[in-house]
């Protein structure tokens, strides 16, 4: 006589199905949360810190006349395209500011990633200075660093 084939144990296949539900769930639950976390929020367009946030997603985003509009005219009338590398890759952290009455320095953390080798780092780091002046009721960048340097000066004679 053929015997029936044993039955697994039902109180193991639930907990086995309850522990896969939940690592689902928190998968899920992780990639809604990189991919709805958005850019970070906008500073004062008035503020030297805010100039410098505005110009640099604008060269990021490749949005060179946007750019210009936060240049001194003196770079940016007309303005001779200075090819600074790739910008598509790279990532600005303020740092700090220092600011006087027509002046500011708004030190910035520029992180450049790039395709590395098997025993490369894939990005790279610099401390980097933009100069601004006071402009009516905000600020224009006088100088920028060159990974983020759009149009370069005219030559002095």
């Amino acid at each position: 006589m053929v015997e029936p084939p044993e039955r697994p144990a039902t109180g193991s296949n639930r907990t086995l199905i309850v522990i896969l539900s939940v690592i689902g769930v928190l998968i899920v639950v992780a990639l809604v949360v990189v991919f709805t976390r958005g850019a970070p929020p906008l500073l004062d367009e008035s503020t030297p810190e805010g100039a410098v946030q505005r110009y640099s997603a604008a060269v990021i985003d490749g949005d060179e006349a946007a750019a210009i509009e936060y240049l001194v005219p003196e770079l940016g009338d007309p303005c001779r395209e200075f090819d600074g590398g790739d910008s598509q890759d790279l990532r600005v952290t303020h740092v700090s500011t220092t600011q006087r009455d027509d002046a500011a320095e708004v030190q910035v953390l520029i992180t450049t990633t790039y395709d590395a080798g098997p025993f490369d780092s894939p990005s790279y780091e610099e401390k980097a200075e933009f100069e601004l002046v006071r402009s009516g009721g905000g600020w224009l960048i006088e100088s920028t660093p060159w990974p983020l340097t759009i149009c370069e000066p005219e030559e002095v004679q």
